[in-house]
């Protein structure tokens, strides 16, 4: 095994972070309705995007002080999309990543940010996501899918590249929020940013 060749390790790799995303969107499409219909891009895309969310949790290793209890819950917080905070609990529901079970939570614009273990910027408005972020000081992994989000201060940032959900990292703001992530996840990112952007 230590004989393979890089490229064909990531496509491995890929396939191993993929497989639950196709089984959930799977899932999805079989409880569509019986009319045959298929779902329109931007349900099908917020199915993927939650599938990767959940995913996250897995490949993330937080700090102590993250958890206020020993069995405590992770807390995936969601900002600017109702409907992504419902996919999100659907998929969780029932499920638990390293031994504790999943919490979501919506969250209004307008509302103080909880402390979060995952915290989900909805929307493609970079100022937004830049504010957001800023009043994020609690949130551990946040994710967004604006233009540009890396450079907010986002771990990690949804991108549609030839129409496939894809993300890009960034290791230092992961660092500056004391998250770890695993070489597995780095594996299939888009783009892993070190040092400047």
């Amino acid at each position: 095994m230590t004989n393979i060749p890089p490229d064909r390790k990531r496509r491995l790799a890929c396939r191993a972070l993929a497989l639950p995303l196709v089984l959930a969107a799977a899932g999805s499409m079989a409880s569509a309705p019986a009319s045959g219909a298929a779902p329109d891009a931007p349900a099908l895309e917020r199915r993927v995007k939650a599938a990767f969310l959940y995913k996250f949790l897995g490949y993330a290793e937080f700090p102590p002080n993250a958890f206020t209890e020993p069995g405590g819950p992770l807390l995936i917080a969601v900002v600017g999309s109702d409907d992504m905070a419902a996919e999100l609990s659907r998929i969780a529901a029932g499920r638990v990543v390293a031994g504790r079970p999943i919490v979501v939570r919506r969250v209004a614009d307008n509302e103080a940010l909880p402390p979060a273990h995952l915290l989900f910027v909805a929307g493609g408005d970079g100022e937004r996501c830049a504010r957001v972020l800023r009043a994020a000081s609690g949130a551990f992994l946040t994710v967004t899918e604006c233009e540009g989000g890396l450079r907010q201060g986002s771990v990690i940032n949804f991108r549609i590249i030839d129409e496939r959900v894809r993300f890009d990292v960034s290791l230092d703001a992961a660092d500056r929020k004391n998250v770890k992530l695993s070489s597995r996840l780095l594996t299939v990112a888009n783009r892993v940013q070190k040092g400047g952007s």
